[in-house]
């Protein structure tokens, strides 16, 4: 495509060409987005398939390389594509990254599990993830800067804003498959396989978009800045080894992409989070709930960027950080009464104590997943957290384990240093009684049914009186006769019980199975749940849908991939991934399912500050002009 100065397409509208290249670098990005979705939507199934083999020890490790894969990754990324970009070209630059993104994540589809391969499969299925988060720290950055070098310099952000839809996108496109691929197999053969399916047709999305983006040509910036000979030899060194640059990189991190992420990761996955791990929705509701949301609120994407070329890109995404800050507690309190009113009912009459020695509370900050907190306050703290209910901690006697008061009911809690058959007696019985008597006191528990073999069933009878339950009445009842190998096989028997049986009755024991909270399905007010999830949607879309064009307006060609992509990963993968870890650890030091949104809210305000005062405005610029 022929260059064209500016002023012949400022007054134009968007040629056929334009429209390729939007078309082709949002596409390609969705399926990006939705490859790299995928792994944590999907976690649960892949951590069965690839981990549960393992000793502790061993699957810690493993978690603690596939979240550097998801997050940490993203800015070395950033510096080899961006590198690459600047002295390359974008075109080639963002081909690649898709190439190893999407071949990364069809072979996750049909890499044999840990039974099959042994240590080899996650060791390979880990350095799958760290090329997917290479490849996703080279891809925003090339798409970004190969659209908009294309646009005219008053529509930048109009352009730029459709490459902002692709993450939001691809959230959506990977939700909506998981739900069709569950639906059509059902939940034990998606289990089983089906969880493979969404993986193995990025394939097809990898083809597609392959196909499309070999047909574009270099941006025109690029072209130009080229044909002049004035490309950087060292991208790095003179973005980041140069105050005047590095001093714009820095101003791009804390004021622009820092609050951002957190803005953007409170709204997208913090809010799915919330709904389904702490107000207790089953999870294909939330999947619905969340897609409706973005449905609804992506096309504000486009509009924020077109609006940004009318009134500039900062008065928008400042006004995003504002109101994120004004009103996330209430936003996220009154999603709490629309999805579980009975949670919320509960924690506003029913509060725990829980009195522990001193220093035995600890701050619960894990991120990876391999920390252990086996102090009995962090037992019960922990505990509390994971089941929604506000508590105080009060200082007791040193040397004593922790108890917990639930209205009548006070329940002692356990140091877990011990290993083996022991420990896990001690935490069933915890469970068993802490969960008793948040259900007596009013939260929203529900159980089970149980299954129980005949040689389990008298010593069931005894931990659970609250059923009320006769051994002989039991075994004089309904039971399944049940090869014994089937039980070992679901955990229910251990060979050593089964006494040299080959057979043993089952007793199917209504209300005897474990303790969860539930989210009532008939309560959930479901139109006003989507409405605040799209008003979290539509702050992420002020803060997201203007920051490409900003990004980019704000470093000369020579540096520009690699200046824009760093401090970008960087807010958005370091800032924002570290986001659920945080607020689980401040709501557990706490007690208040709440507390933990002052980490998106300090951070946003931090950047609202610097922003307003260092980042300037860059709606219009020239992009050949900068220096």
């Amino acid at each position: 495509m022929a260059t064209t100065s500016a002023a012949e397409t400022n007054g134009r509208g968007m040629t056929r060409e334009e429209k390729k290249v939007i078309f082709a670098s949002s596409l390609g990005t969705v399926f990006e987005w939705y490859d790299f979705y995928l792994y944590g939507s999907l976690a649960a199934f892949i951590g069965a398939a690839f981990f549960s083999d393992y000793p502790e020890a061993t699957r810690n490790i493993f978690a603690l390389l596939a979240f550097a894969a998801g997050f940490l990754v993203r800015p070395f990324g950033a510096l080899v594509f961006g590198r690459i970009g600047d002295l390359v070209g974008r075109k080639y630059t963002f081909l690649v990254t898709i190439l190893i993104m999407g071949l990364s994540t069809f072979l996750v589809g049909v890499l044999p599990g840990a039974a099959s391969w042994g240590i080899a499969a996650p060791v390979t299925l880990i350095i799958l993830r760290l090329l997917q988060g290479l490849a996703l720290g080279g891809e925003y950055g090339g798409a970004a800067t190969y659209v908009a070098e294309h646009a005219p310099d008053n529509r930048r952000g109009y352009y730029t804003s459709w490459i902002q839809t692709t993450a939001t996108l691809g959230l959506f496109l990977s939700l909506i498959v998981i739900l069709i691929v569950q639906n059509a197999l059902g939940k034990e053969a998606f289990a089983a396989w089906g969880w493979r399916i969404p993986f193995l047709l990025s394939c097809l999305l990898l083809a597609i978009s392959v196909w499309i983006r070999l047909s574009l040509s270099e941006s025109p910036a690029f072209k130009k800045m080229k044909e002049e000979g004035k490309g950087s030899k060292a991208p790095l060194s003179e973005a980041f080894g140069q105050w005047k640059n590095a001093k714009i990189a820095l101003i791009a991190l804390l004021g622009l992409t820092a609050g951002q992420a957190v803005v953007w990761y409170a709204g997208q996955f913090y809010s799915l989070f919330f709904l389904q791990n702490v107000l207790k929705v089953d999870g294909q509701s939330v999947n619905i709930m969340i897609a409706i949301a973005l449905l609804i609120g992506s096309g504000f994407f486009v509009f924020f960027g077109w609006l940004s070329d009318k009134i500039g890109r900062k008065p928008i995404i400042m006004a995003g950080l504002a109101l994120a800050i004004l009103t996330y507690f209430p936003l996220f309190k009154a999603l709490t009464h629309a999805a579980n009113p009975a949670l919320a009912q509960a924690e506003q009459s029913i509060r725990a104590t829980v009195t522990a020695a001193p220093g035995d509370c600890t701050f619960q900050f894990n991120p990876v997943g391999t920390a252990k907190f086996n102090n009995s306050c962090d037992i019960a703290t922990s505990f509390l957290s994971k089941s929604s209910v506000p508590y105080t901690i009060a200082e007791g006697p040193a040397g004593q384990p922790a108890t917990i008061k639930v209205g009548d009911a006070t329940v002692t809690s356990y140091e877990a240093t011990a290993a083996g058959a022991g420990a896990a007696a001690k935490s069933a019985a915890f469970t068993h009684d802490m969960s008793l008597a948040l259900q007596k006191a009013g939260f929203p528990l529900a159980r089970d049914p149980a299954k129980v073999p005949d040689a389990k069933l008298d010593a069931f009878v005894a931990a659970n009186p609250e059923l009320g339950l006769n051994a002989a009445t039991v075994r004089a009842g309904d039971k399944t006769v049940t090869p014994v190998a089937d039980l070992v096989k679901a955990k229910l028997l251990t060979a050593d019980q089964a006494g040299g049986a080959t057979e043993m009755p089952v007793y199917t024991i209504a209300n005897g199975g474990a303790f969860k909270m539930v989210a009532d399905p008939s309560a959930i007010n479901w139109p006003l749940t989507i409405l605040i999830l799209t008003i979290l949607v539509i702050y992420v879309t002020m803060v997201y849908g203007p920051i490409a064009a900003i990004l980019v307006e704000m470093f000369p060609t020579r540096i520009r991939y690699t200046g824009m992509s760093l401090p970008y990963h960087i807010g958005n993968g370091w800032f924002g991934g570290l986001l659920p870890a945080t607020v689980f650890a401040m709501s557990a030091a706490t007690g208040d399912i709440y507390y933990g949104l002052w980490y998106p809210i300090a951070i946003a305000a931090m950047t609202l500050v610097i922003g307003l005062i260092f980042v300037r405005e860059t709606k219009g610029v020239d992009l050949n002009a900068i220096k």
